[in-house]
């Protein structure tokens, strides 16, 4: 009789201590899920209109334009030099922004960055889509609406000439991209941000 006075008694606080750990989760989110930092008296500015998911960090001088997503675990560090990020840009889940000195990060307007990408004091033309896995080093230049390939390696002061599909570690361009290619990149240009509009109108949280 103990013994089950004792479960039942086990099993009513754990079931308060649930329920007030999931008020206090819900309460807040607003506080705690992504991180903006200042660095050396730089603030980031992030239009209002900028969807952040759950656990981004962004810090220093960083500039994200209009309609723009930064997606779950990303890290954008505007902390050696700026790092400038267009309009309706989607910079995909896990991936890292960072500079060497003097030499400023830039993302034109409505470049997909993809899932897990490393970007380091490069330029990124418009319309350009990075792909899964990627890394594009210091000095490289990715041309307007160009396609890297998943897993491609674009090394220091490579140039990727516009409109072309470039793959390999080093990367190097396979083809001219088809109007098929150019058709899948402008869709998930426009999925991400009615995504991202989503995102924010039925999130706990809003920026």
């Amino acid at each position: 009789m103990v013994q089950h006075t004792r479960k039942y008694i086990f099993l009513y606080f754990t079931i308060i201590f649930a329920t007030l750990a999931l008020e206090m989760q819900n309460k807040f989110r607003k506080v705690w899920f992504f991180m903006i930092y200042p660095y050396n008296n730089q603030y980031p500015s992030i239009a209002s209109t900028v969807f952040l998911a759950d656990f981004t960090i962004i810090t220093g001088d960083v500039t994200i334009g209009e309609e723009s997503s930064i997606w779950f675990h990303t890290v954008i560090r505007g902390d050696v030099a700026p790092t400038l990020i267009g309009s309706r840009v989607n910079v995909q889940d896990q991936c890292l922004l960072h500079q060497s000195p003097k030499h400023p990060l830039i993302i034109e307007d409505d470049v997909t960055v993809g899932h897990q990408v490393m970007l380091h004091s490069a330029i990124v033309r418009k319309k350009a889509l990075i792909g899964m896995g990627s890394t594009v080093l210091d000095g490289a230049e990715i041309g307007e609406g160009a396609f890297i390939g998943a897993g491609s390696l674009v090394p220091p002061g490579k140039t990727i000439p516009a409109g072309v599909l470039a793959f390999g570690r080093p990367a190097k361009v396979v083809r001219d991209l088809t109007e098929e290619d150019k058709e899948d990149m402008e869709r998930i240009r426009l999925e991400y941000v009615e995504k991202a509009r989503q995102y924010k109108e039925t999130s706990r949280r809003h920026q």
